[in-house]
Order: C-alpha cells, then structure tokens, then sequence
C-alpha cells in the first residue's frame, strides 16, 4: 500500500471525544427502501451490515424529521417515537462492523414530494418556487412561508430526531443542510426573502445547533457527534456562491459542530462565482476552515488514489465513498489488505445479491441511465 492511501487508515479521535479507526466514510446515501411504514427495513439492515467492516464511520441515509419533509419514496422516518426500534437494529448492525454510526437528519421543504406529504403542501423560507429538476424528482409548485412559530416548531423536530437517535445508539446526527433542502433553503438569497429574525439567512443554523446541542447535554451517555453538510453553492441567481458559504461556515464553527461535510459531486469542481481562483472548492475550502474543525471531501472518487489525493491534496480530514462502496461493499477492506485490484468498479445486471443492495435502489441503479456503471 502506498504511503499517502495508508495514511486513510490512521485513527482520529473527535474534540468531542468520538474516535473513529479511520478517515474513510461511507456517505450518506438514498436506498428508497424502508418498509410501508418508513421504519428501517430488512433489506438496508443487510445492505449497511455488508458495509460497516472497512470504514471507519457510517453515515445513514436521510431520515426525515417531520412529516411534510419527506423527499423520498422508501425515506426512513425519525418523526416520532415508534421509529426508535428499527433505528436501533440499524446501529446495532453499523457497531457490528467496528464502524461508528451517524443518522443525517432532513426536511425537504420546497423538496418534499407532494404526494408523499399531508395534504401534498411544501413549505420553505419563503414562497419561492424551485428551479429546475433536483435529483429523482422535479418540483414545480410554490411552497408556503413557514411561520415564525413553524419555524421553531421545525427546530424542535430536529432536536427531538435527535434525542430517538441517541436513544437507539448511534455515535452522532448530520444535518442536512445541502443539495437544496429546507435548511439550505434558509442560507438561500434566493429562495429566503423573509421579513421576520429568520431573515439573517445563517440564524436558522445557530438555533438549530443549539437545540441539538441542548438535547445532547440532557440525553447523551456517551461522546455525540454533531456534523453539517452543505453545498457551496447552487446554481440560482441570487444564490449562494462561496462569499456566503464562508459566513456559514464561520457561524458553525462559531457554533462549535464536530465537522463539516463538503457536498459536491465532483471533489476537483472549481468555484461558479463569489471567489477568484483556480483551485478546487474543496481546497478552497480547507484553506479557508484552516484546521478549525475537521472536513469530510466527497465527490467522483473510485480509487484509492483518487481517495488519497482529496485527503491530501484537498487537505480534508476524511473521505467519504459514494457510489464505490454501493458496487463494491468491500472496497476498504481490500485496500487495507492490498488487494485494491480486486475492487470491482462496474455492476452487471445480475449483481444485486452479490453486491447486498435493497431492491427499489437496485431497480433505480438499472433505471437511471448514466448514475451507476452497469454492464448489460
């Protein structure tokens, strides 16, 4: 193994006082495959079991926190109580495999999918409609303002999402606040055009930390992690370009979060606007935390060189696999044992079971063209 993959492989222990056994991270993916009732089905118990042995840290799918947030079919839910048992099992299988296991918390907002939520109404920041298809779905129509009252109402779902996942065993929450989701839609110049306090675009985020953080210091047993994810940009003008990512990002820091999760499809994508350089926004972005808090990088990596350069090169703290541990659910253990030309990069159509992927992702991955390499 070459010295820069091997040094993935070192141990890192959290301010917090979380440690995990390595900087490799399997990202938080969509499976669309909870049970009828959105509870932890057996299927994503068999599909995280078969890859919680290599890394060092698991985060889950998204799981809503409220009932209008839902932005998936087959999204597991942590609204409410009865979700607790499912998610147990769920940490009980990542622990199994010497992994750390970490629930990303969500609402949609003007994302969620109208038939999938009461009455089929999207709220965000404000009633600003969205641009453009996002991912599996495309939503037109023109969400509600969310109240003042709402607003705190939202908060104090993301603190009780909180406390179930402490209570089923996981290691620490990621909020999502990326890929144009209700949190982001706060940070947002363009889809927040609020009049009341919520119209400092980063307020959101410091009340919503403090409410998990509260919540932590009344339940936690044991070191808790708090994670944020963010895109540092988005498309829409006016839009967040990287002037206001780095008032957010001095805000969570301020706040005191465990890490940041960059979220990018491509870890080397240069800067839209906001900034004047050629480097990579992941770089842009270590240079600018400059060691305050540690950085998860993401995006197209498939080797473990390519793994190696983002942790080294991009100066991120830990690397977070996609796609490459959905093909491969062994692709850590192989590279720690040199075996990294065993790593499979490419499905077949008949790889399901051998690869432990849940049925709807599976009919998904042959579905979408372009998303997953699959041999036919």
């Amino acid at each position: 193994m070459m010295e820069n993959v091997q040094n993935l492989f070192q141990d890192f222990t959290f301010k917090g006082g979380v440690h995990v056994k390595n900087r490799l991270i399997m990202a938080p993916m969509t499976t669309f495959s909870a049970d009828e009732n959105d509870y932890v089905s057996q299927e994503e118990l068999d599909y995280y079991r078969e890859r919680a042995n290599g890394v060092g840290t698991v985060i889950t799918a998204c799981a809503y926190v409220s009932k209008n947030g839902k932005g998936f079919d087959g999204q597991m839910g942590i609204d409410h109580d009865g979700t607790i048992n499912g998610l147990s099992k769920l940490a009980d299988v990542i622990h199994s495999g010497g992994a750390k296991g970490v629930v990303q918390l969500y609402h949609g907002g003007r994302l969620a999918v109208p038939r999938l939520i009461p009455n089929g109404e999207t709220v965000s920041a404000s009633a600003v409609a969205p641009l453009g298809d996002r991912g599996f779905y495309s939503i037109e129509q023109t969400p509600r303002a969310l109240t003042t009252e709402e607003v705190y109402e939202v908060i104090k779902d993301f603190g009780d999402a909180t406390r179930r996942t402490i209570e089923a065993g996981f290691d620490g929450v990621e909020l999502h606040g990326a890929t144009g989701y209700l949190l982001q839609q706060f940070v947002s110049p363009h889809s927040n055009q609020r009049t009341d306090e919520f119209q400092d675009r980063n307020l959101l985020a410091i009340k919503l930390i403090d409410e998990v953080q509260r919540v932590i210091k009344e339940n936690a047993t044991k070191p808790f992690l708090i994670g944020y994810r963010f895109s540092p940009e988005e498309p829409e003008t006016p839009g967040i370009t990287m002037k206001e990512t780095f008032e957010l990002l001095d805000v969570l820091i301020q706040a005191n979060i465990d890490y940041l999760h960059i979220a990018t499809t491509n870890a080397w994508a240069k800067p839209r606007r906001g900034i004047d350089s050629d480097k990579s926004r992941t770089e842009i972005i270590a240079e600018y935390v400059n060691g305050r808090v540690p950085i998860i990088g993401v995006g197209n990596i498939h080797t473990p060189e390519e793994a190696a350069l983002v942790f080294e090169k991009g100066k991120t703290d830990f690397v977070a696999l996609g796609r490459a541990i959905v093909v491969d659910p062994h692709w850590v253990e192989k590279v720690q044992q040199n075996n990294e030309e065993t790593i499979r990069h490419e499905l077949t159509s008949s790889d399901q079971n051998q690869a432990v992927i849940p049925t709807p992702l599976w009919k998904l991955i042959l579905e979408v063209e372009g998303w997953f390499r699959v041999v036919r």
